[in-house]
């Protein structure tokens, strides 16, 4: 091959890639300690070589909405660039005295309540400006709740595409079937976050249902 017909081939794949790639704002939502953060982790490290956020038992870790742009996934010969939002834990009703009961004092936990209520308005005025949605459920609780019955709904109300992610699959009372069972309009994947098992199919999924 002549080096002139190898330019010219190298010119047409990295045109390709840059007019190719797609980019989307996706926000990570889910309940409180479903494994946002710890997801939102491991996409921007598996990818990027950082992490976003710190993660706790105590629920509400995170109470700002943390972005990282320009997370690029390559899965199965397709490419997505990701603007990620990881989201406050969505929440119906924040009682300071759940705090309380991990240990903290009374004017901490009145504070840290506070701060997850404003959060929570964070993450649902975020909803303006997303291109779509990871939602993170922990397979191992009833997916019938009143937070993850109104989160699917207000996003199809929004006509906001739609991942859901069955989290937890490493422990043993998982079972991301009575998710799948719960909400069968949408795609599902079941991963473990924290072990990244299975991570590889949710970045084929991204990049198939964003990209």
């Amino acid at each position: 091959m002549s080096v002139i017909r190898s330019l010219k081939m190298n010119f047409a794949v990295w045109i390709k890639w840059i007019f190719g790639k797609k980019r989307a704002r996706i926000g990570i939502y889910g309940p409180p300690n479903a494994g946002k953060t710890t997801l939102a982790n491991r996409i921007v490290r598996d990818w990027s070589g950082m992490e976003t956020g710190g993660i706790s038992h105590i629920p509400h870790e995170t109470r700002r909405a943390l972005r990282t742009d320009g997370v690029v996934i390559n899965a199965n010969g397709s490419t997505v660039e990701l603007d990620i939002v990881d989201t406050p834990g969505m929440a119906t009703k924040i009682d300071f005295r759940e705090f309380m009961a991990y240990g903290l004092e009374e004017e901490e936990a009145k504070r840290r309540a506070k701060e997850a209520t404003e959060g929570v308005i964070e993450a649902i005025k975020w909803l303006e400006d997303l291109d779509g949605i990871l939602l993170v459920m922990d397979s191992t609780e009833d997916p019938y709740t009143q937070v993850n019955v109104t989160v699917v709904g207000n996003m199809e109300a929004r006509k906001l595409p739609l991942l859901i992610v069955a989290n937890k699959m490493d422990l043993p009372r998982a079972a991301p079937s009575r998710i799948k069972a719960a909400f069968p309009q949408h795609p599902l994947v079941t991963i473990s976050a924290l072990e990244g098992s299975n991570i590889d199919d949710l970045y084929v999924a991204i990049a198939r249902h964003f990209g």
